[in-house]
């Protein structure tokens, strides 16, 4: 392959760009995981995280993906054979349901175009139904990577508390922490996961758990045996700032720099910015007369954007076309979507002069695939920035 110059342009929902700052604050000496200086990293790290979750309760992190995280909360939490409500709002959602299968656990899933998320009334029917409480958790992406919509997890939490049912409510938020307003204890989740290769702007290996006092609680009579993903060896050592096993000491360094940078622009700035970014690429996508995947305006994603492609056309060859000419990538189609939707990453370390790039890629690939589309969509986009 000949060499394409300039800086590739990652633009699929995840792993993100990494910030030079971060691959800075990473290429340090590992220092001993035992010893003061690292204790102080890690209780500096643990009391940011707890402003990231929005929680004054507890936090785990796991050198992990977040397949790990969601392992980790199941098994704290739950015993082989209880019963779990889930819904399938995506290939991510899909895909925590079979872990939760091959776990031993009963899953009443319920089904979905991939196109809406959690119907919070679909919630309190089934929760109304379970006299005898026998669902112990209801578990829900809040935003699907693979379809780029967000459920309302505090709809969802007012709902359980109307019909008085004791489930756990588990949420996972990989690419919406950091990225979408989030508030662990204010919504009522008892465990939230994350990772760390989202909006967090780092690579990949760091899994989180945030865990409220009713799942520690419940934790004490749950039944799986646990090992590496147990909550209580973890949360014992941290309280001295050391970890049970050998943690991922420079991704750390890189997740305080994060955290750093968070902060100094202020998460409510961030959650600002990513919205503008969301609105921009959905004001393109509609320019151009294609189709977002997600149905439901109340339910779009600010940290990324699926688009449909017209019958008859690949978004798989769509993209490769972008890749070899742009020497841009975006986010393919998963499961029973591959081929028909290409997804625009637009989270994390990101700015306006990035996204209009990203945009003028795609508007040229569409242009070079000949895909039937109207030209314009980059032009509205910046109007909009330009009037924000």
């Amino acid at each position: 392959m000949s060499h394409l110059s300039g800086r590739h342009f990652l633009q699929i929902p995840g792993p993100t760009n990494v910030p030079d700052r971060i691959l800075r604050a990473m290429a340090q000496p590992t220092i001993d995981h035992r010893g003061p200086k690292f204790a102080k990293l890690t209780h500096e790290i643990m009391d940011g995280m707890k402003k990231i979750f929005k929680t004054s309760g507890t936090v785990v992190i796991y050198p992990s993906s977040g397949t790990g995280a969601w392992e980790a909360a199941l098994v704290n939490t739950l015993s082989p054979g209880d019963k779990v409500l889930m819904f399938e709002t995506g290939h991510f959602a899909t895909l925590w349901r079979n872990m939760a299968v091959k776990l031993g656990l009963e899953i009443d899933f319920v089904p979905g175009d991939w196109r809406r998320g959690v119907d919070p009334s679909v919630v309190e029917e089934k929760l109304s139904e379970d006299q005898k409480h026998l669902i112990k958790a209801v578990a829900i992406v809040h935003n699907e990577t693979s379809t780029g919509v967000t459920s309302r997890v505090c709809e969802v939490r007012q709902l359980i508390d109307r019909v008085r049912h004791p489930a756990l409510l588990i949420v996972d938020t990989i690419s919406s922490l950091a990225s979408i307003d989030y508030r662990h204890d204010e919504w009522g989740v008892d465990v939230t996961v994350s990772c760390s290769q989202k909006g967090l702007m780092l690579p990949p290996g760091l899994g989180f758990n945030a865990i409220s006092d009713k799942a520690l609680k419940i934790k004490k009579t749950a039944h799986f045996p646990g090992s590496y993903w147990d909550w209580e060896g973890m949360i014992n050592d941290n309280k001295l700032g050391f970890f049970p096993y050998t943690p991922a000491t420079n991704l750390l360094y890189g997740l305080r720099e994060s955290l750093y940078m968070l902060f100094e622009e202020g998460l409510e700035r961030v959650f600002a910015r990513h919205y503008r970014f969301g609105e921009a690429t959905r004001r393109a996508v509609m320019a151009w007369g294609l189709e977002l995947l997600c149905a439901n305006p109340k339910e779009y994603s600010h940290s990324l954007t699926a688009v449909l492609m017209p019958e008859g056309y690949n978004a798989d060859e769509l993209r490769e076309l972008i890749l070899k000419r742009f020497n841009m990538s975006l986010g393919t189609g998963l499961g029973k979507l591959k081929g028909k939707i290409f997804r625009i990453g637009h989270l994390g370390d990101f700015n306006e002069l990035m996204l209009a790039g990203t945009l003028s890629g795609i508007e040229m690939g569409l242009a070079l695939a000949r895909v039937p589309f109207s030209k314009g969509g980059v032009t509205e986009a910046l109007d909009y920035l330009s009037n924000q």
